[in-house]
């Protein structure tokens, strides 16, 4: 029998709730299954910076686990998947992740990923960085996760938060393979203006 194609995606309690919203959209054409995890601290910020309910978002994926639920598919090595994306990634679940000392279903799943060295991605959302953060980052990154800011990229000339957001979460998913088509990448095809601006600065050194 074959696996499906299968993402763990957790949401925690970091400002930018709307990367794992529209990561799930933009799955769900696909012919990849969604299991979601949203921890009760990313339900509040979801209802400060939205206009969703949990029930919307965990409508969005193929299956939702109650954070509480540590006996949950996602928690067990045996459950095969492509990976994990926590979007956002706050300093708490971050933490947890890095010393392996899990709360919940979403760390226990981030762990668990880790341990069986499948690909972990981490949208950590927060700045400045203190000392004890980035000492954090760092075990993370030795212990195979990708730590992935939601840095926005300018040279796309996004025209709305729209744009910048898809980029965002086109380029994570992009880590797996998985490609939705919202990416506009460099060297494939130059925006217009940025090809204008070139054109005018050579014909002004010529």
């Amino acid at each position: 029998m074959t696996t499906p194609a299968r993402l763990i995606v957790g949401l925690s309690g970091a400002s930018g709730v709307v990367y794992g919203v529209r990561l799930l959209e933009l799955l769900r054409p696909l012919a990849v299954e969604t299991h979601l995890v949203i921890t009760k601290s990313a339900e509040i910020t979801l209802a400060y910076e939205t206009d969703l309910s949990a029930a919307d978002v965990r409508a969005l994926a193929d299956a939702a686990y109650p954070v509480t639920d540590l006996g949950a598919a996602p928690s067990s090595g045996s459950f095969k998947t492509l990976g994990m994306v926590v979007a956002p990634c706050s300093i708490r679940s971050m933490s947890e992740i890095a010393t392996g000392v899990t709360t919940n279903l979403l760390t226990r799943a981030a762990d668990v990923v880790l341990k069986e060295r499948r690909r972990l991605v981490l949208m950590v959302r927060e700045t400045p960085l203190h000392a004890g953060h980035l000492r954090n980052l760092v075990a993370l990154a030795e212990l195979g996760a990708i730590v992935a800011p939601p840095v926005p990229a300018f040279y796309p000339l996004p025209a709305s938060i729209d744009d910048v957001v898809n980029h965002t979460v086109g380029r994570v998913l992009d880590l797996f393979d998985i490609d939705v088509g919202v990416v506009k990448r460099w060297g494939e095809a130059v925006p217009k203006r940025a090809a204008a601006r070139a054109a005018a600065r050579r014909g002004r050194k010529g």
